[in-house]
């Protein structure tokens, strides 16, 4: 069932379109990953999609209805836009406290969220001043955590995070979605998004690239297999006979796709062809990105 859905939704400032007849909906209990480099419009559409700008044409809903017409919206959504957005002079607990009465939230979940991000030690120290980015993000995800909404909006929730962050963030989002939870996540790591989502949808120059499975997204991708043996030539022959497509890079090395490592690795012992090394080239979701957007920047500036 479809908890977000966008259609048609575009946005125009002035002449600039930021975001064209983009359509897509988000089932729930999923983790979907919204990906596209800087300026391709995802957090303009998360604007739209919380209500924060109204869209020039199309519509963005959450359980069938614009977020401003939800009742109890904080129940329903929580978000992070940007690193916590507490008052300089509060701490992560008072700010905590001020979102709390605001949200009709018990204080008792205070220490919950606290726990639950990480920030139990360092509650009474200011958020602004004394934070790291990281912290800070921390400190957003508790802010939409504390009303234990049903859906999580979140833009780039890993900047600012170290490794360890980042792997407690992927399991989070995880767990998240194994209690029923939803979760659309904004995100240019791409790498990382393919540990945590169970679809993505890419967006670039404010237009739908895809929208699917990370199955799907690299299904039409052939993995390389470098081959290193004796007697290429004969190896490369016989290859081809069985439709992979083989190109020699060297007189005893081939490139080998549309096969596997271990059929090849078959054939080449029903031969009594020899195969020195064998090394097969990982599908890496930059390059697929990059391939369909037509970007000529590199997987690596990506990351």
């Amino acid at each position: 069932m479809a908890v977000i859905e966008l259609h048609g939704l575009t946005k125009r400032f002035g002449k600039v379109v930021a975001v064209d007849d983009l359509s897509f909906e988000v089932d729930s209990g999923q983790v979907v990953g919204f990906l596209g480099p800087n300026g391709a419009g995802k957090t303009t559409t998360l604007r739209m999609l919380l209500g924060l700008a109204a869209p020039t044409e199309g519509s963005a809903t959450i359980n069938g209805r614009r977020y401003q017409d939800l009742e109890r919206p904080l129940h329903v959504v929580g978000a992070v836009l940007d690193a916590s957005g507490a008052h300089p002079g509060r701490s992560a607990r008072n700010h905590l406290r001020i979102e709390a009465m605001l949200s009709e939230v018990d204080q008792s979940r205070i220490d919950e969220v606290l726990d639950l991000v990480g920030l139990t030690s360092a509650a009474d120290r200011r958020a602004a001043g004394e934070f790291s980015l990281g912290m800070r993000q921390r400190l957003g995800l508790a802010t939409a955590l504390l009303s234990e909404p049903e859906i999580l909006i979140l833009d780039e929730p890993a900047n600012g995070l170290d490794p360890e962050g980042v792997h407690w963030l992927r399991q989070l989002l995880r767990d998240l979605a194994a209690q029923g939870r939803t979760v659309l996540v904004s995100s240019h790591l791409l790498a990382e998004v393919a540990h945590t989502v169970d679809s993505v949808v890419i967006l670039d120059r404010g237009r739908l690239v895809t929208h699917s499975t990370l199955d799907e997204l690299t299904a039409g991708v052939a993995p390389v297999v470098r081959i290193r043996t004796p007697k290429a030539e004969d190896l490369r022959l016989a290859l081809e006979v069985e439709g992979a497509q083989v190109q020699v890079v060297a007189s005893d090395r081939l490139e080998v796709s549309g096969s596997s490592s271990e059929q090849i690795g078959n054939l080449a012992a029903e031969r009594s062809i020899p195969i020195y090394e064998s090394e097969t080239e990982s599908i890496e979701l930059e390059d697929i990105f990059l391939k369909l957007t037509n970007h000529t920047a590199t997987a690596e500036a990506l990351r």
